[in-house]
């Protein structure tokens, strides 16, 4: 008698916990119903940065890319990859120090860099504008070489 009584509630707990469904603030795959809300749409800007870091930094009056700037180019290479019909623009920029002129040129060769490392990797040329700003438009404001190794850099705009 007590197995069968066992049996019975064991049986009708097990019916409630399938006829409930996912718990509030979840789903079947345990993930949140906030972070679902909250995760950016796949394919926009913002998936793009969420998933592809957009920017790669460079030494002092340098355009070469570093290992760690490959790093970066190959997530977005994927991403890229992944969003064959989505165009970018990658935006050169450079520190403070030197001429406006110089550093327009610098930040174009950077961009152009990061370009053609994109290029290589198979992405369509069509795909990849180039624009430099050089010193005009700083991510960090400041003289000192936390501010300038910010603000030597190219970063990956996707076009929306």
């Amino acid at each position: 008698m007590k197995i069968s009584v066992l049996s019975v509630v064991a049986a009708s707990l097990l019916v409630a916990a399938c006829a409930s469904g996912p718990q509030e603030g979840g789903d079947a795959s345990g993930a949140g119903k906030g972070a679902a809300m909250n995760a950016p749409v796949p394919g926009t800007p913002e998936h793009f940065i969420a998933n592809a870091k957009d920017r790669v930094f460079f030494a002092f009056d340098r355009s070469d890319l570093d290992e760690s700037a490959v790093k970066t180019l190959m997530g977005q290479t994927a991403w890229l990859k992944t969003y064959p019909n989505t165009k970018v623009t990658v935006e050169g920029h450079a520190d403070e120090r030197g001429t406006r002129e110089y550093n327009l040129a610098l930040g174009e060769r950077r961009a152009n860099a990061v370009k053609q490392f994109l290029k290589a990797q198979g992405i369509a040329d069509a795909r990849v504008k180039v624009i430099s700003y050089g010193k005009e438009r700083p991510a960090v404001i400041g003289s000192n070489e936390y501010a300038w190794a910010q603000n030597r850099r190219a970063v990956t705009v996707v076009a929306k």
